[in-house]
């Protein structure tokens, strides 16, 4: 069974302009078709992103992550913005109400993400990250760095707090044939949304 993330999430992308953003919505939209369904910026509201990709797919770009969930129902959102504004895109993501969050950035100054963690603990939302490798379930949703080709459908649940190892442990569960429900990196950071504690009651559930 999976967790959090399967073939019915919609996800938006903050952050979708940059390079990061567009090479990683690339490649998750290339994984089984997962949800892409917009991307926010606050000064490209109304413009269109345009992928790389043969299929050259496009997603509308909203002003705020309020309006791109009003838009697309979206139910997910993944977070490239670099780390100076990283603080404030999640927490805009929390006060939209957007049940799950992950923050793939790197280097989010700790004094930010202590004000994202008081107001994470009033909302209902769920944070992955930051400084993860975002969720995998396989065959059916990509969210963040995760490499899509060494993941297997199977019987396995994975969650870890380094990426490296993360792929290390899907590697080995895909070629023992396994696979995998689902591999969660939950990030590094001192101050974090989502610790193993939580993604393991998770599992068990």
């Amino acid at each position: 069974m999976s967790i959090i993330v399967n073939k019915d999430t919609k996800i938006i992308v903050q952050g979708l302009t940059g390079k990061t953003g567009t090479f990683h919505t690339e490649q998750a939209l290339e994984y089984y078709g997962t949800k892409m369904v917009a991307g926010v910026h606050p000064k490209k509201g109304g413009s269109t992103w345009s992928s790389g990709l043969e299929s050259a797919a496009e997603l509308p770009i909203y002003t705020s992550v309020g309006e791109a969930k009003e838009a697309t129902g979206a139910t997910a959102s993944v977070i490239y913005v670099p780390p100076a504004g990283a603080g404030a895109a999640i927490i805009e993501a929390i006060e939209a109400e957007i049940p799950f969050i992950s923050c793939i950035t790197e280097g989010i100054p700790v004094m930010d993400m202590v004000k994202v963690k008081a107001k994470l603990e009033k909302s209902n939302s769920m944070l992955l990250g930051p400084n993860c490798p975002g969720i995998l379930t396989p065959e059916e949703c990509k969210i963040g760095i995760m490499p899509g080709s060494i993941f297997k459908k199977g019987s396995v649940g994975v969650v870890s707090r380094s990426g490296t190892l993360t792929y290390e442990a899907v590697f080995q569960t895909t070629a023992e044939g396994l696979g995998q429900t689902t591999a969660v990196g939950i990030g590094g950071d001192p101050v974090k949304g989502t610790e193993f504690i939580d993604v393991l009651e998770k599992f068990l559930a």
